[in-house]
């Protein structure tokens, strides 16, 4: 994890398109300035920052699904339920599934586990749009290599670019 850049997402473990399922990993780091606030002699990583860690591991999820062709943007978020602390050096075990599309909108259910307890869990609401610039593309293109997004599932050809004429 890189919290201080908001990259909360180390590595996709595990991606089944059939089963519109995602397994990601994430290393919660031993020391960070937002443990000294957060909370001073008792360190414990921020719940916003659990909803965000599963946030960005449903947009993997739903990138795969759309072919790398429509962004995620987080529209909502229920039934969010921290059960237990996590702590710094957790390493998480992200799991999402696909309970909903349409309409230009998805809904996953994310789980955050420790060691196979689980600490945190949301369904989280989505709109999901064409990229919209081939800046945002190409950084999102940048981080799938980062976290190990399976090469086969980034299209060759931007879906955004405006030199080919789209088939």
């Amino acid at each position: 994890m890189h919290l201080e850049y908001f990259k909360l997402i180390d590595r996709i473990v595990e991606l089944d398109i059939g089963e519109r399922r995602i397994t990601v990993e994430a290393q919660v780091p031993r020391t960070n300035t937002i443990f000294e606030g957060h909370f001073p002699g008792y360190p414990i990583m921020p719940g916003v920052l659990l909803i965000e860690a599963m946030a960005q591991s449903s947009g993997w999820l739903l990138i795969a699904l759309t072919k790398f062709e429509r962004m995620p943007f987080l529209a909502a978020v229920k039934e969010a339920k921290m059960r237990s602390f996590v702590n710094p050096g957790d390493l998480l075990k992200i799991d999402v599934s696909l309970v909903h599309e349409g309409s230009g909108y998805a809904i996953t259910q994310a789980k955050v586990r420790v060691n196979n307890e689980l600490r945190c869990n949301a369904t989280i609401t989505f709109g999901v749009i064409p990229f919209p610039n081939p800046d945002l593309r190409g950084h999102m293109e940048a981080e799938a290599k980062r976290v190990g997004f399976p090469h086969e599932a980034i299209p060759t050809t931007s879906p955004i670019s405006t030199d080919e004429p789209r088939q």
